[in-house]
């Protein structure tokens, strides 16, 4: 099929939509205070009613596009409101609701077909759609990267920027504990899965700047993830050509115990081997993660979040022909390989936690974690390259091989590379809720234990000799000169270090909210302050006490037009982790110091109908002013900081997000976004940042066949300009400010439903033991766009010219999916 009949077919599905049934459908479970699923409660709506099972499970059905109002009641505890819920035809949506001892009117958190609509700034994203939509790396990241403001060009890492910022300013928790992820990978194809498992969450939150004082010191972003707590037996198995992944949930009688668990499997061969890159590659990923929950009684439960992950990345390069250039000199390299590279990152992670709640109005909880990784970098790979012209005959034997090589030579990378790594966290966090307001506090400690030996180097061969470091040691008059020398590496990196950190932080924060006339205000103002101190093996021990203040104000008039309208302020200080403190050459610079930036957000929801649909127009526009930066490299995902405080930066930009339900029951949105982010080094003058991705366009779309409704359509597509393409072996950025190409790509997947909510069979048919069943494909990169996410420099002996030669990225690929839940 050519592209112009992809594009028809892909028009076609998008257009031909229309109208079912008028009615939606509100599930859920009920919990009590403690958590716990409650059995018997009366569920209201008008004069149409249910009860939930033993399980605390209910389901009812609503008039769709129109208010309505749903009570909770239950002999013991007092009722729940939900009030002017709307949903559109065919929708199923989730509300888990707990009733308490006294009248809860849920008004302060407006629910809607389009998420949660919140004055913290937060965006909400449903976990059914991230499980839903396609990409070559599927889960919560990939939705990320659909949003304004967030940016990327690698379908293969899960790592993302956000606002100007790059991939370590990024924070992210799983039930309130703080997640790591491996530190030495290098190359997007050796990584495997996020830390976070998609089939286990319950609720995703994201911030793209202005976050709260409860959450830590990063520069850019937060992602807070809630894990579901089961409350009935459930299997559930997802395969696909990439892996399969598997997830129970269970839960004991008095539901006083329950556990999710997932352990998943995943072989990237079938996207790395479209690459032109030729290679032996064997990429596996493994993962195993549980959350376990114990309620003790009504007052205190604990609760265990467990991961184990092993990242195998072998390799054994053959060839690679890449050709770049223009259509009047079209140019080619060439390379044949020898040697192998073994790289092997395995982590390990645990955390306890305690929580008690004395009243419905305290919370206060305990905290312990352990993470631990054990990385290896082993490889040697020898490269002969050619540099030609490319023959553009159609006619000839030759046609697209090289022809006239300029230049010949070689390259040998070499890495022994071993990291350790040992971080230990205790906190307490507490709550204390009164009418309106509530005053959270935070308490933590971390220890930091770095055991690194790092042993790399690149060796070039050119027009048979080595070419040596551009320092003055090295400069001669060769080859018309003898000179008489070591072969040394070109570029090399060798370090031994042993570094521990020790870092106390807390944070206290006041929430409020009231009325000034007929104005809803919502407010927070918090601080944190953090100390940290470094020490180690032949390093000066250095320590630094930092302060920063946040406050958050937002407004909802009582306007005929639903508004409401957020300002952010903050202090944000992100102190350097173990990558931070080691330079390019591998050595730790005790001197280092956090980095700092201020924040301003103003934001804006406007809440609309259109074509009796609903809809939501969002737009921030924000201001970071950032100082005392440490520069920094990027190498497909390798960060390598040039470890010092000798930069000043700034970043703003525009983002706009419009999502509502032009189907019904299906969210879709449309991403804009404008950013512009440049720093000064050394007072030498601003440059682009290597994340001035400045414009974004993100597409999500959701579709059914008007004579099949259960033949679901999945659409994301993605534009975005290219960021600056670096600089070859760590030259004077100032001197290299191209570009890499624009980022396009389109994601397409298509799913049969068997079964789900709204599709279930009566007893003795075959599938009426399944809860979910599915099967569909997916076709990545549909309109085969060739990405590039790096360049490869290569040296022209003759010229002495340096050539930008592209790393392309996965092309168009079919993958075949299935899901069934028990």
């Amino acid at each position: 099929m050519n592209r112009s009949k992809l594009v028809f077919w892909l028009v076609f599905v998008i257009t031909t939509t229309g109208l079912w049934a008028q009615n939606a459908v509100v599930t859920g479970v009920v919990f009590d205070e403690d958590q716990k699923p409650l059995a018997n409660v009366n569920v209201r709506v008008g004069e149409i009613g249910t009860s939930t099972d033993e399980n605390g499970f209910y389901k009812i059905e609503i008039i769709a596009e129109k208010k309505t109002s749903i009570t909770f009641s239950h002999i013991g505890h007092k009722e729940i409101v939900l009030n002017d819920l709307i949903l559109n035809t065919n929708e199923t949506f989730e509300f888990n609701p707990i009733l308490n001892t006294k009248v809860v009117q849920m008004d302060e958190v407006e629910v809607t077909p389009l998420g949660r609509k919140t004055v913290e700034g937060i965006t909400t994203i449903s976990p059914e759609v991230v499980r839903k939509i396609p990409g070559a790396n599927a889960g919560v990241e990939n939705l990320l990267k659909l949003l304004p403001g967030v940016s990327f060009n690698n379908e293969l890492s899960t790592q993302y920027n956000v606002r100007g910022g790059n991939f370590d300013e990024n924070l992210v928790y799983i039930n309130g504990i703080e997640v790591y992820r491996p530190f030495l990978i290098r190359s997007a194809q050796q990584e495997g899965f996020s830390f976070i498992n998609s089939s286990m969450v319950a609720n995703v939150d994201f911030s793209a700047g202005g976050f709260q004082a409860k959450y830590g010191d990063k520069l850019s972003s937060v992602l807070d993830i809630t894990y579901k707590i089961p409350s009935s037996y459930a299997l559930q198995v997802d395969g696909s050509l990439l892996g399969a992944g598997l997830t129970l949930e269970t839960t004991s009688s008095d539901n006083s115990f329950t556990s999710i668990s997932g352990i998943r499997y995943r072989n990237n061969s079938l996207l790395v081997n479209t690459q032109q890159t030729q290679s032996n590659f064997q990429p596996s990923f493994l993962d195993a993660q549980s959350f376990l929950k114990y309620h003790f009684s009504k007052k205190w439960n604990m609760s265990f979040l467990g991961n184990f992950s092993l990242n195998d990345y072998q390799n054994e390069p053959i060839s690679r022909q890449t050709n770049f250039g223009s259509l009047l000199e079209p140019r080619a390299l060439v390379v044949e390989y020898e040697g192998n590279e073994n790289n092997k990152y395995q982590t390990e992670f645990a955390a306890l936690q305690a929580q008690f709640n004395p009243n419905q109005d305290i919370q206060l909880g305990l905290t312990s974690s352990v993470y631990h990784t054990a990385e290896e970098e082993f490889s040697d790979v020898i490269a002969e390259y050619e540099l030609g012209d490319v023959d553009t005959n159609l006619g000839s034997e030759n046609f697209g091989e090289i022809i006239n090589p300029g230049s010949a030579g070689g390259q040998i990378i070499r890495a022994r590379n071993q990291l350790d790594i040992l971080i230990f966290n205790i906190s307490h966090k507490g709550r204390i809720k009164k009418d309106n307001s509530s005053l959270q506090w935070g308490l933590k400690y971390t220890f930091e234990d770095v055991r690194d030996d790092l042993r790399e180097s690149e060796f070039l061969d050119s027009a048979g000799f080595f070419i040596r470091p551009n320092t003055p040691e090295f400069i001669n008059n060769q080859p018309a000169e003898p000179f008489d020398g070591d072969i040394v590496p070109f570029e090399s990196a060798r370090a031994r270090n042993f570094v521990s950190t020790n870092r106390i932080s807390g944070f206290l924060q006041y929430d409020k909210n009231t009325t000034w006339g007929n104005t809803n205000i919502y407010y927070n103002f918090g601080i944190r302050a953090q100390y940290w101190s470094l020490s180690g093996e032949d390093i000066v021990s250095n320590s630094q006490f930092l302060v920063s203040p946040r406050a958050q104000l937002a407004l909802k008039p009582d306007w005929e037009k639903d508004m409401l309208f957020r300002l952010a302020i903050g202090s944000y200080q992100q102190p350097p982790f173990y990558r931070e403190l080691r330079d390019i050459n591998g050595l730790v610079n005790p001197e280092v110091e956090a980095q700092k930036s201020i924040h301003i957000v103003l934001g804006n929801e406007y809440s609309f109908n259109l074509w009796d649909r609903p809809f939501r127009l969002t737009s921030e526009a924000y201001y970071k002013n950032l100082y005392n930066i440490n520069t920094y490299t990027l190498e497909d995902v390798r960060i390598r900081y040039r470890a010092n405080n000798k930069a000043e930066a700034y970043a703003y930009g525009i983002d706009f997000r419009l999502n509502g339900t032009l189907l019904p029951g299906e969210e879709s949105w449309l991403s804009i976004g404008y950013l512009k982010t440049e720093e000064n080094q050394n007072g030498r003058g601003f440059i682009s940042r290597p994340s001035d991705q400045r414009l974004k366009l993100g597409i999500l779309f959701q579709d059914h066949m008007p004579t099949i409704p259960n033949l679901k359509l999945y659409v994301n597509l993605v534009y975005n300009t290219g960021v600056p393409g670096g600089s070859p072996n760590n030259a004077d950025p100032y001197n290299f400010q191209n570009r890499l190409r624009d980022y396009r790509r389109a994601d397409l997947g298509i799913s049969y439903i068997f079964v789900d909510n709204q599709n279930q069979y009566p007893r003795g048919h075959w599938l009426h033991r399944f809860k979910n069943f599915n099967v569909g494909f997916e076709i990545f990169n549909l309109f085969n766009n060739q990405n590039s996410i790096t360049n490869t420099w290569v040296r022209d002996v003759e010229t002495q010219r340096q050539f930008a030669i592209p790393n392309f990225l996965t092309s168009r690929i079919l993958n075949l999916k299935f899901g069934l839940k028990f």
